[in-house]
C-alpha cells in the first residue's frame, strides 16, 4: 500500500511537468492588407471583422489543440474566411474585368517541401481545398485554368455557379474602378491565409484569394506561386503574404523570408522586416506577411496602412488587429 501510494503521489506530481513540457501550437491568419484608415471604417464593420477574423482563427487553433495537423488547421481557418463575404476569397471575391470572378490558392507542407496550387479557377467553392488536392493527390505542384478546374471535379471538390462567388459590394467596387479608371491600394485588400504549428512540430502555410480587381488577361499574382506568396520549410518558418502581387513575385518574399532567417541565422522577425520593410518598400511594393517560427513565435510585418489578422500563439493568448496600434 505504501509504495502504491508513493508511485501515485509521484505520478500526479510530474503531470504539470509533463504538461509544461508539451510541444507548443500556434496559429496566425490575415484576410489582406491595404489602405485600410478607421475613417472609411464604422465601428460596427470593424466588429465585424473582428467576429470573422476571431472565429476563422478558432476554428483552426481548436483542431491543433485536440491533437490534429497543421494542414486541417489552416484548411479549416481558410474555409471560414472563403465563406464570408468580407474578404477577397471565396464567396465575396474581387470581379475581373469581364466582372466573372477568377480564384488561385496555394498551399505547402513544412515537413517534406511538398506543395499545391491553382490558379483562374471559377467555379471551385472553396478554392484552397484544391490546391491541398493538388499537393496530396497530384505529381504536379501548379495547375491553372480548365485543367485545375478539370481536377477538382474528378477530386469531387463542390463546385458551383460563378455568380455564388459575387456580391453586390464588388460589383460596385468594379463599376467604380472601371467608371474612374483608377484603382486603389485597398481595390487588392482581402486575400486570405494562415500559418499553423501543430504539436508534430509540423509548420503549414496557405493562402487563398480572388486577385485583382479589374483584373485582365489571365493575370495571376503572388498567391499560387510558391515561394512568393505562401512558403513553408520546419527549418525556418512559415510565410503568408498579402498585397501587390507583382512585387511579392519579384521579390519572393515568402521564401527570401524563410532563407534569410536559415541561412543568416537571424530572428524571424528580422528577417520578414528586411524583406517587407525594407526591399519591397524601395521597389515600391505594399503589403505585408504572417509567419510562425519551428517553436511557435508569431511573426507579423505589414507596410500598408492596415492588415487584417488573427493569431493564437503557443502560450494560448489569442488577438485580432485591423490597423498597426492596435498590437
Amino acid at each position: 500500500m505504501r509504495i502504491t501510494a508513493i508511485f501515485t503521489a509521484c505520478l500526479f506530481s510530474m503531470t504539470p511537468i509533463a504538461m509544461a513540457d508539451s510541444p507548443p501550437v500556434a496559429l496566425v491568419i490575415h484576410g489582406g492588407a491595404g489602405t485600410i484608415l478607421k475613417k472609411n471604417i464604422t465601428p460596427a464593420q470593424r466588429q465585424e471583422y473582428h467576429r470573422a477574423l476571431k472565429e476563422a482563427v478558432r476554428k483552426g487553433h481548436n483542431i491543433l489543440t485536440e491533437g490534429g495537423s497543421s494542414e486541417d488547421a489552416v484548411i479549416a481557418a481558410i474555409t471560414s474566411m472563403e465563406d464570408s463575404p468580407l474578404f477577397n476569397a471565396g464567396h465575396g471575391a474581387v470581379l475581373n474585368h469581364r466582372g466573372e470572378v477568377e480564384l488561385d490558392a496555394s498551399m505547402m507542407r513544412g515537413s517534406d517541401r511538398n506543395a499545391g496550387a491553382i490558379a483562374g479557377v471559377k467555379s471551385v467553392k472553396n478554392p484552397i481545398l484544391a490546391a491541398r488536392e493538388v499537393l496530396n493527390n497530384s505529381p504536379h505542384v501548379f495547375l491553372s485554368g480548365e485543367g485545375a478546374e478539370t481536377f477538382a471535379q474528378e477530386r469531387q471538390l463542390t463546385r458551383v455557379d460563378n455568380s455564388y462567388f459575387i456580391t453586390e459590394r464588388r460589383q460596385k467596387q468594379l463599376e467604380r474602378i472601371q467608371r474612374e479608371e483608377q484603382q486603389t491600394l485597398d481595390d487588392r485588400a482581402g486575400t486570405v491565409g494562415a500559418v499553423a504549428l501543430d504539436a508534430m512540430g509540423n509548420i503549414t502555410a496557405a493562402t487563398s484569394t480572388g486577385g485583382m480587381s479589374n483584373k485582365r488577361f489571365g493575370r495571376v499574382g503572388d498567391v499560387p506561386i510558391i515561394g512568393a506568396g505562401t512558403y513553408a520549410d520546419n527549418r525556418s518558418c512559415g510565410i503568408s503574404a498579402t498585397g501587390h502581387g507583382e512585387y511579392f513575385i519579384r521579390a519572393v518574399v515568402a521564401f527570401n523570408i524563410c532563407s534569410q532567417s536559415r541561412l543568416l541565422d537571424i530572428p524571424l522577425q528580422q528577417a520578414a522586416d528586411n524583406v517587407v520593410q525594407r526591399e519591397l518598400v524601395e521597389m515600391g511594393g505594399d503589403g505585408g506577411i504572417i509567419g510562425l517560427s519551428p517553436s511557435g513565435d508569431v511573426v507579423i510585418s505589414f507596410n500598408s496602412a492596415g492588415m487584417y489578422r488573427a493569431w493564437i500563439d503557443a502560450d494560448g493568448n489569442e488577438h485580432s488587429a485591423i490597423f498597426k496600434e492596435d498590437e
